[in-house]
């Protein structure tokens, strides 16, 4: 186990926050050549961080955001770019919310219907990403090219199905189409959050008990040391007994389980139905949430608030009369900039370790030399 001291922690910090300051310069740059003041715009976020209703959206977001993290960060600690989650995510959250509207579900009792709903979008997430286990571990397809088809595959199946004709219905004045409205019996009751209208999303408590798990078999279960030591060496990996292409199966199912519940928050929270107006790209945020976060369950949670926060002052941004998309600009530099402080502060974590090493064997060449 790795030893805990300040440096560590500095060197773990150092590359997030240098990539923060880094977006931020950026954005204050190109606010002062548009003519707009970057002290107005710090301002403007400041000021939506002291309404209450913009904390709560940004917990909801973040809950989201974070589960669509962990799907991609078990995919990353075994060297697999599951780059589908967001279809997997849309194809559960569309038939779950189908199946939980059903008329038959109405007599169900509160707690197995949202069981079921949940189970359900687990499993058709984990359906589909065991498409592209499939296609790698029998094929050799890489896992990036088949899950970006797939994405592309469930959008328009997605669309077939979300159909007056087949699995959704118009809503009333609105020319949005909607599965069957999921009722009472089958909601996710909200957390009051004070002096806010909005509520935090009742699953948050999942979002939480998804992040305990993901530490827990990485860092507690042999699985998770099969697993990260398959992603470090494949070849050590097979010599110490590990089968391959059991572990890249394997994690690409419970990727893909985790981010079936992408969806579940807000669909039992706050829509109750998947519609053309459902969150899209969140399967392409979580990428962005994991790489900040760098894999870490503590690490991804704070990227996600962060995500979140960003994402609800954007409004406050538009009243100050500053471009909303400055936002976008600054969630974007940090993505790029994030990937080359993690390689600096890499190559200095290996210099340093390196001269430590150089150091110990030169006081032990002279303590031999004085011996002798």
């Amino acid at each position: 186990m790795r030893k805990l001291s300040p440096r560590s922690v500095l060197l773990g910090l150092a590359a997030p926050v240098g990539a923060l300051v880094f977006a931020l310069l950026v954005c204050a740059a190109i606010l002062a050549l548009t003519g707009k003041s970057p002290a107005d715009t710090i301002d403007a976020m400041a000021t939506a961080t002291q309404r209450p209703r913009t904390i709560a959206n940004s917990i909801n977001s973040a809950t989201t955001y974070y589960l669509a993290a962990v799907a991609v960060a078990i995919g990353f600690k075994m060297k697999l770019f599951n780059i589908g989650v967001d279809g997997q995510y849309r194809m559960a959250a569309m038939l779950s919310a189908a199946l939980a509207g059903a008329t038959f579900m109405s007599g169900v009792p509160q707690f197995l219907r949202i069981a079921m709903t949940i189970v359900a979008a687990m499993l058709v997430g984990a359906a589909w990403a065991g498409l592209a286990a499939l296609l790698k571990v029998t094929r050799g397809v890489s896992e990036v090219i088949s899950t970006i088809m797939l994405n592309a595959i469930a959008t328009y199946l997605v669309s077939y199905l979300l159909n007056p004709a087949r699995l959704a219905q118009a809503t009333a004045g609105s020319n949005n189409i909607s599965t069957r409205r999921i009722d009472a019996g089958g909601q996710v009751p909200g957390l009051p959050y004070p002096g806010s209208t909005s509520k935090v999303f009742g699953l948050i408590f999942l979002a939480v008990l998804v992040g305990v798990l993901y530490w827990f078999v990485l860092s507690r279960t042999r699985f998770g040391f099969e697993l990260k030591a398959t992603g470090l060496s494949e070849s050590a990996a097979v010599a110490s007994g590990v089968s391959v292409k059991r572990m890249v199966v394997y994690s690409m199912l419970i990727s893909g389980a985790v981010a079936g519940l992408v969806g579940m928050p807000q669909l039992l929270g706050s829509s109750y139905g998947y519609a053309l107006d459902f969150p899209p790209g969140l399967g392409f945020i979580g990428i962005a949430v994991a790489l900040l976060g760098r894999n870490h369950p503590v690490g991804m949670a704070v990227s996600a608030l962060l995500w979140g926060y960003l994402d609800n002052t954007a409004n406050s941004l538009d009243v100050a009369g500053i471009p909303r998309e400055i936002v976008a600009i600054m969630q974007g530099v940090i993505v790029l900039s994030v990937v080359a402080a993690y390689e600096l502060v890499r190559r200095y974590r290996v210099r340093a370790e390196q001269q430590e090493v150089g150091r110990a064997l030169g006081r032990t060449k002279t303590l031999e030399e004085v011996s002798s």
